[in-house]
């Protein structure tokens, strides 16, 4: 199991646990999404940079 299947397993638990009643659904979606984020990223799969500002071969 990678680091993104854990990520995701981990948010998807921790959504589970904290929530209770209506919502349930779409706080658990949030939380694995998130897990998957981290996952990602911690798997060097998915470079922020490229989200959020200059890339590494930018001119400026």
């Amino acid at each position: 199991m990678n680091a993104t299947q854990t990520g995701v397993l981990g948010g998807l638990i921790l959504g589970l646990a904290a929530t209770q009643g209506f919502t349930a659904f779409l706080v658990t979606l949030a939380v694995g999404v998130i897990g998957l984020v981290v996952g990602r990223v911690v798997d060097g799969q998915l470079d922020l940079s490229d989200l959020f500002g200059r890339g590494k071969d930018s001119d400026r």
